[in-house]
């Protein structure tokens, strides 16, 4: 009798938690940032760790599963979806991580304005609702809904794409506020990057679920 069931639940749990932890780092990356909480920076940079522990626990999982069971079909590409959800869901916390560092950098708190003009907050909503789509598309095994994350993305696409010309136009507004403008210019690209790893993540779920459903479509 084979344990591979189990192992695999233990996986998709595993999975879940650091999905879970990720996401709260980036609320609270996003909180420090508007509410200029250098407090909440050391937070975030103690569950950095913890992120990168869950990622070096899921990499050995998933490496002791396929040496162990040598998994085939749905099993195995669900293996390898979770290695490189994995990869994806750590860049997203180092992502918020470093929202947080830039935060610490600081010298005083961020023109209300210039975040508005900047579109961080449209971002912020954006990127947390994606990654809270996927998860429980992942959760629901729901592929239909981890599709919806392809035109959210085209959003953070956008936003980053007329950055340059806005944070140029802020910076000859308020001149005073030049070093937190190009601050928030880094933070869009991060926040860019966050739903590139989001629609990875949606990409991996698709590439298990529906191979899944067309095996078991075959059968009868």
């Amino acid at each position: 009798m084979t344990h591979i069931p189990n192992e695999l639940s233990a996986l998709k749990s595993t999975i879940i938690d650091m999905w879970s932890l990720v996401n709260s780092q980036m609320v609270k990356s996003r909180y420090a940032l508007e509410h200029f909480d250098k407090d909440l920076v050391g937070e975030i940079a103690n569950n950095e760790k913890r992120v990168d522990a869950y990622e070096l626990k899921l990499n050995m999982d998933c490496e002791h599963i396929l040496a162990l069971y040598n998994p085939v079909a749905n099993d195995l590409r669900l293996v390898l979806s979770a290695l490189k959800t994995n990869y994806n869901l750590e860049r997203v916390g180092d992502y918020a991580y470093n929202i947080a560092c830039l935060v610490k950098d600081l010298e005083h708190p961020i023109d209300p304005e210039c975040m508005t003009e900047m579109g961080i907050s449209e971002m912020y909503d954006t990127a947390l609702k994606m990654l809270t789509n996927t998860l429980t598309a992942f959760e629901k095994e729901d592929s239909n809904l981890a599709r919806e994350v392809f035109r959210k993305d085209e959003l953070l696409d956008k936003i980053k794409n007329r950055s340059n010309r806005v944070a140029a136009d802020l910076i000859l507004k308020k001149p005073q506020e030049a070093i937190n403008i190009l601050s928030l210019l880094s933070v869009v690209r991060k926040l860019e990057r966050v739903g590139d790893q989001t629609k990875n993540m949606a990409e991996e779920l698709i590439f298990y679920l529906e191979a899944k459903v067309l095996r078991h479509g075959q059968k009868g």
